[in-house]
């Protein structure tokens, strides 16, 4: 009903011509970009009123005293319902490490968060449906896992720069009583303050989509990054580090690439890159561990994202 909605805007109230360049990129733009701030507008705030009844000190109360691998897998799983922006984890990672959770496992979490969270989930799931949604969680997730494992066998808690005091004692996490009208104010301004910041990186991501659903030929993407070129996953891959962008912003680039013949695998790559390794991570990094760590962090992130987008590209 939206899409004819807008048609109707586009080609019969602006009588702009039905499968001109121009048309076809306004219509795509007012399309999506309605459709993904109510998508998001909704997810947020649903997903931020049903984390309000879980505690951070209690998760990391918990992980504390968990063996290293189940850690690791609690603390990808951990990323899901947390913030969506790898800076926005750091935070959180640094909190890991204070309360003495092993290395490794904050890693799955730092991994994790951004790559696997709440956002990418449910626009995955209502673009391509729940198929691609679920391998994208398994894949995510195991990236997330396996990532920290090898990290936190290599031993280098010395590369840790800054110095982490830890927290005295035990840990203990309070039980707070908020009344459920407080939940749902506290779940309205999160959401408020979350689409303030992003709406800019939605309409950016929505008008390079726009552009290239009406202007870049189809047989071009195929051409670059079809199933005919077999370094088209790690190209693509490589390309989306140096971006910086969430799920939100980046998600209708994604939808546009696919639907010109980008394989899938290869899409999602490239969103994995921008999302879970940006400049903007490890510049704020490099004041908490060595360009060493880093080094290890991004390579071991980035070889798993490749591998995943080979991965999809042979399942799909």
């Amino acid at each position: 009903m939206w899409q004819e909605s807008v048609n109707v805007l586009v080609y019969e109230w602006l009588k702009m011509p039905e499968g001109d360049k121009l048309s076809d990129a306004l219509n795509f733009f007012i399309y999506d970009t309605v459709k993904i701030l109510f998508l998001l507008t909704t997810i947020i705030y649903a997903v931020t009123l049903l984390r309000s009844y879980f505690s951070t000190e209690k998760v990391r109360e918990y992980l504390s005293r968990r063996h290293e691998y189940t850690g690791n897998v609690l603390a990808a799983l951990f990323g899901i319902i947390t913030p969506f922006c790898s800076c926005s984890a750091i935070p959180l990672f640094l909190g890991f490490l204070q309360a003495r959770i092993p290395l490794g496992v904050t890693f799955s979490y730092l991994i994790s968060a951004p790559l696997n969270n709440e956002i990418a989930i449910a626009m995955l799931l209502s673009m391509f449906g729940w198929k691609v949604a679920a391998l994208y969680v398994g894949f995510g997730l195991l990236v997330a896992i396996i990532g920290g494992i090898i990290i936190g066998r290599l031993g280098l808690e010395k590369e840790i720069l800054i110095e982490v005091k830890p927290i005295e004692g035990e840990i203990r996490a309070e039980n707070q009583v908020i009344a459920f009208k407080t939940r749902l104010s506290d779940a309205w301004d999160y959401t408020f303050d979350i689409l303030r910041k992003i709406w800019l990186y939605v309409l950016i991501g929505v008008g390079a989509g726009a552009f290239i659903h009406g202007y870049v030929p189809t047989e071009f993407i195929t051409t670059v990054a079809g199933a005919d070129n077999p370094f088209a996953v790690p190209v693509a891959t490589l390309l989306g580090i140096p971006m910086y962008s969430n799920a939100a912003g980046v998600m209708p680039l994604i939808e546009v690439l696919t639907s010109k013949g980008m394989l899938m695998g290869t899409a999602l790559s490239f969103m994995m890159a921008i999302t879970a390794l940006s400049l903007p991570e490890a510049m704020i990094l490099k004041r908490v561990m060595s360009l060493k760590l880093i080094a290890i962090f991004f390579g071991t992130v980035t070889l798993g994202i490749i591998g995943v987008g080979y991965l999809f590209n042979a399942l799909l």
